[in-house]
């Protein structure tokens, strides 16, 4: 629980300081990158400090010059904070559009443009969630997703959703595959509690929508790629 506090402690004093100098700058110039960035450095040294580190391999591999799909399993809260800073250049992320609602850091999400995802599930909203992120991609901007749809309870990797692969149909934009793992004893589903560790994230090499022939079979291409980077007891 000291993780934890350590975190949320660094956190309170830090993002108000990001936001003050970070708003301010972005409304006068229209360029999000520094609170963007500032915010990225606040998360990973936020971590940091609670005692989480990083064994990250393969990054290599993501395509220079080009905005990508990164789609990565999801097992733990920490799994964002602890990726996005080491992608090169900015991601947007998927997420829950009632989190555009938290105070300031819903101001921050809606700058850097990430693409809020209504959880009813019907068909025009998932079109215009495709939408928004394919006019990110096309800006140059990475997108960042879990197609699983949410954190898995047990670790092992669940069914993945469709949406994240038909927006990489529509665009073209290379999907680059990444394992997380070490993050699901740190922060458990349905716990705040935080305790420190390593945490290991393999990228691995971009497939294109194009190469395969149906999107079940782009999925499981994907889906074949992150499995091959976790432990055999997530593999599911």
């Amino acid at each position: 629980m000291i993780s934890a506090i350590a975190i949320l402690l660094y956190f309170a004093v830090l993002v108000p300081i990001g936001a003050l100098l970070g708003f301010p700058w972005t409304w006068i110039t229209g360029d999000v990158t520094f609170l963007y960035r500032f915010s990225m450095w606040i998360a990973s040294s936020g971590l940091r400090l609670g005692g989480i580190r990083i064994e990250a391999q393969g990054f290599e591999n993501i395509p220079p010059g080009q905005a990508c799909i990164f789609m990565a399993n999801h097992v733990s809260n920490l799994d964002p904070p602890l990726f996005m800073p080491l992608i090169p250049g900015r991601s947007a992320v998927f997420l829950k559009k009632a989190l555009m609602k938290i105070p300031f850091v819903g101001i921050a999400m809606r700058m850097a443009d990430f693409v809020p995802v209504e959880r009813r599930g019907n068909r025009e909203d998932a079109r215009e969630s495709i939408d928004s992120a394919a006019k990110v991609l096309a800006a140059g901007v990475h997108i960042t997703a879990f197609p699983e749809g949410t954190r898995s309870p047990t670790g092992k990797l669940l069914p993945f959703k469709k949406g994240p692969f038909y927006l990489a149909q529509q665009t073209g934009a290379p999907i680059v595959p990444v394992s997380i793992y070490g993050t699901e004893s740190m922060m458990r589903k349905g716990s705040l509690r935080i305790f420190p560790g390593v945490a290991h994230i393999h990228v691995h090499p971009p497939l294109f929508a194009a190469d395969f022939s149906t999107r079940e079979e782009l999925i499981d291409a994907v889906r074949e790629s992150i499995a091959a980077g976790l432990p055999e007891w997530m593999r599911g």
